[in-house]
């Protein structure tokens, strides 16, 4: 039985696959069993930060496998602590939690704002207030906070205790902020499963400032725009605000399952023990991982995230079949005439690999993807899509 074969007849069928089974890869490129070359323009979904098999990022994790691979919350360890001392200098927030996944990171972030609301405001106050496009999980709570209402059919009751604004409507949640018993406002800074959407800076600063007014926490979902996607350490560093909960995973870990709450001033106490916890949250291993991916997030890596994102954007704004391009750094949407489906579909029989959000193609490509196999991976995209 062959691999594509064994996995459709023992996996439960919640993905829809592509015919291909990817057997190893060396930066940006991938091989499939049949040894057929493919560029990749998705990083496992924003997980592989600097490309597959990266060397430096594998002989951190390889080294400290041959230390310690686990042990549980009960003991201390060297990467854990590093990597939360890290985030919080980098970040200017003041604690964190580890868990292992954006969902679980979501799920915490949630957990911190009822507790808090709680004991700073009563405990009715446990609504958060999310914006509508927006995707935050699939928990079932983290679906409740999305603001997609396909997402939750077949799996009622919803967890109670969400309120969804329009975005862009500032109005809207003042409304709600107002209107019902809130403890928190939650947003991605751009919305990815959405469409890859940017919020504006100025609905961004009113979310703020409506939640200064409210005395509401900010909380921002940095789980697929966060650790350098989108050009800054933290996307909300873009619009040049400071959340009081920050959520984060996939490119955090570079391919290891990892996820991460910062908790700033308002909140670095809310959690005590017993309050929240996980098995393999700050695996040392994982955490070994992430901390060489954020120690090389350096002004460099940055900026070379810009420099790609500008020349992505030029390369095929204004191409036939191309209608629109959007998003921020190295997470782009891509408005085709083509259904994007189709157009993701003749790319990959073109040897490169691509993702869809709602109607859009969708590039996440790795951070310091060489720009001679970008262009290659653009010419492609641009021959697809032309009508």
């Amino acid at each position: 039985m062959s691999i594509i074969a064994t996995d459709k007849t023992y996996i439960a069928g919640t993905y829809g696959r592509f015919p291909v089974e990817l057997v190893r890869g060396e930066g940006s490129v991938l091989y499939s069993a049949d040894n057929k070359r493919y560029i990749d323009m998705g990083t496992g979904i924003a997980v592989n930060t600097f490309g597959i098999s990266d060397p430096v990022w594998t002989d951190a994790v390889t080294a400290q496998l041959t230390r310690l691979q686990h042990t549980s919350n009960l003991y201390y360890t060297e990467p854990c602590a590093l990597l939360a001392k890290e985030l919080c200098e980098r970040s200017g927030m003041k604690k964190v939690f580890f868990g292992n996944s954006g969902a679980e990171a979501n799920e915490c972030a949630i957990k911190v704002a009822r507790k808090w609301g709680e004991e700073n405001k009563g405990e009715d106050y446990y609504t958060v207030i999310t914006l509508r496009n927006s995707f935050h999980g699939r928990t079932i709570t983290t679906l409740s906070a999305t603001g997609q209402d396909h997402y939750h059919r077949h799996f009622g009751p919803m967890t109670p205790g969400f309120v969804y604004a329009e975005t862009e409507n500032l109005d809207e949640v003042r409304s709600l902020a107002k209107n019902h018993k809130c403890c928190a406002i939650m947003f991605e800074c751009v919305q990815g499963e959405g469409g890859v959407i940017p919020l504006s800076a100025e609905f961004v600063h009113g979310l703020k400032a409506i939640a200064e007014e409210y005395d509401l926490l900010l909380i921002v979902d940095e789980v697929q725009t966060g650790n350098g996607r989108c050009g800054q350490f933290y996307c909300y560093m873009n619009y040049g605000i400071k959340p009081d909960v920050v959520s984060t995973a996939k490119g955090l870990g570079g391919g290891l399952p990892i996820g991460a709450v910062l908790l700033g001033e308002k909140v670095e106490n809310t959690l005590r023990p017993g309050d929240h916890g996980s098995t393999f949250g700050g695996n040392p291993v994982c955490a070994a991982g992430a901390l060489n991916v954020i120690r090389r997030l350096d002004d460099t890596t940055l900026r070379g995230v810009r420099e790609r994102s500008d020349y992505i954007k030029e390369k095929l704004i204004g191409k036939s079949g191309i209608k629109s391009i959007s998003g921020m750094g190295l997470m782009i949407g891509i408005e085709t005439v083509k259904p994007a489906r189709e157009i993701v579909a003749a790319c990959l029989e073109r040897g490169v690999l691509c993702l869809t959000a709602k109607d859009k193609v969708r590039l996440l490509p790795a951070l310091n993807i060489p720009m001679d196999i970008l262009d290659e991976a653009l010419n492609v995209i641009i021959d697809v899509c032309a009508e």
